[in-house]
């Protein structure tokens, strides 16, 4: 396993812009709100030669148990106690406050090394203000501005120099590459729920307030069968004339990302509540991606009558998201675990039908009968030929069919032939992407 960096420190001294500073790539959501961090967030970043596995964490505050708050911080101790070091950081422009002095002997009670970091370290107030972080007891402070990159790469070597030797005899993980997935869906739908049920921990911070997740984080997940996921969790996406707060148009942001990164998407829907519209514009937006996607009604212990509920989104889906027919729903309950189990076997499903590939001459003899049954349509009263086609690429399914003038191919014969292309060769639920190139004439220009 790779060794643990932890940064843990109050709210709004720069945790997660030293997070991004180290791991050499913009993955945490900054912004000068305090608290943008509610759930931990992790990356592998290479430090002097040394990979190690960076822990972002929520600002550490006194409060209750039960609040967010207090979520929030029991979710930072569990990372800390993972750790092989932990970063504290404090602000170094504002001097040392009493809840510094209270998490720094919190810290020193965890039986964990920690390196403290004084960050904001811009000016020469900030610098005289550093000599006051040698109260907390936590030997000399290295001096940063993570905004900057000042200090930032002796903090390299300062890192590098308290872990833990490496073991060569020890792998970085297995060579298989886990499948991309992301959960989207909107505010409240249970994303987070479903997350911390696919891993069996309290990962992700929940509860009853709509929109706790900001930021996508990632999580890796194995199933029964020893199949690896990336899976990423993401902040509710509402219709886009609500979103107003600039750190919302961020989190919005990054889930579209999260959504574009992945393979297949699960879109979580509230059951008792049904499909909204704004399930469905996420749906087609999975759908222009390319991206497979599997339907999760979540909730379900909650539904009433649930016979009457299946009929209603089944109808819903077919009227509304004819371009993904056959499209895989699952029902289950985040909250108590009944019927979770079958959600990742329908991912891996729509995964394999996502990467399908058909082999050219039976692709063609379907052609060929595909024309006999409805010829193509006259367009300018000249009726338009195709010859042949072939599968171009798998990821999704893309198709190229040749003829004379094939890119004046109407609509309605396109959809004819993509409908047959899924019936046939049992492409349910996925994306099909169904392209028409005509033949030059050599003798157009003479």
């Amino acid at each position: 396993m790779l060794p643990v960096v932890v940064i843990a420190g109050r709210p709004n001294v720069g945790k997660s812009t030293l997070f991004n500073r180290l791991a050499g790539r913009r993955t945490a959501l900054v912004a000068d709100t305090p608290g943008v961090t509610r759930d931990r967030k992790e990356a592998e970043a290479m430090l002097r030669g040394r990979l190690v596995r960076l822990i972002d964490t929520a600002g550490l505050e006194e409060a209750a148990p039960e609040s967010l708050a207090g979520r929030m911080r029991a979710g930072s101790a569990v990372a800390v106690q993972q750790a092989d070091l932990v970063l504290f950081v404090i602000d170094a422009r504002a001097g040392i406050s009493p809840a510094d002095r209270h998490f720094a002997q919190w810290l020193r009670r965890q039986n964990r090394q920690v390196l403290l970091i004084a960050n904001k370290v811009e000016g020469r107030m900030a610098e005289s203000s550093v000599l006051d972080a040698y109260s907390l007891g936590l030997d000399e402070p290295v001096a940063v501005s993570a905004e900057h990159g000042d200090g930032i790469s002796f903090l390299m070597k300062e890192i590098a120099d308290r872990l833990p030797p490496a073991d060569p005899e020890i792998e970085e993980g297995p060579d298989a590459t886990p499948l991309k997935l992301a959960i989207v869906g909107r505010p409240n739908a249970g994303k987070s729920t479903l997350l911390n049920r696919l891993l069996n921990e309290d990962r992700m911070i929940t509860g009853p307030e709509p929109g706790l997740t900001r930021d996508a984080i990632t999580s890796l997940v194995t199933d029964t069968d020893g199949n690896r996921y990336e899976i990423v969790d993401t902040a509710g996406l509402r219709r886009r004339a609500r979103i107003e707060a600039p750190l919302e148009k961020m989190s919005v942001s990054s889930a579209i990302e999260a959504l574009k990164m992945a393979e297949i998407v699960v879109l979580a829907i509230d059951a008792v509540e049904g499909i909204h519209d704004q399930d469905l514009q996420i749906a087609r937006l999975v759908e222009r991606e390319g991206r497979a996607c599997v339907i999760a009604l979540n909730k379900w212990d909650a539904v009433p009558d649930r016979n009457a509920v299946r009929r209603a989104i089944t109808e819903r889906l077919e009227e509304s998201l004819a371009q993904m027919k056959g499209i895989p729903v699952v029902t289950f309950s985040a909250l108590t675990g009944a019927g979770v189990e079958r959600l990742l076997p329908a991912v891996r499903q729509a995964h394999l039908v996502w990467n399908k590939r058909v082999a050219t001459g039976e692709l063609n003899r379907w052609f060929e009968h595909a024309l006999e049954r409805h010829q193509p349509p006259l367009v300018s009263g000249r009726r338009l030929k195709l010859r042949y086609i072939t599968q171009a690429k798998a990821r999704p399914p893309t198709f190229i069919a040749f003829g004379t003038r094939a890119e004046q191919m109407p609509e309605d014969y396109q959809r004819y032939l993509m409908n047959g292309l899924r019936e046939t060769f049992d492409l349910p639920g996925t994306p099909i992407r169904l392209q028409f190139r005509g033949t030059k004439n050599p003798y157009s220009e003479s």
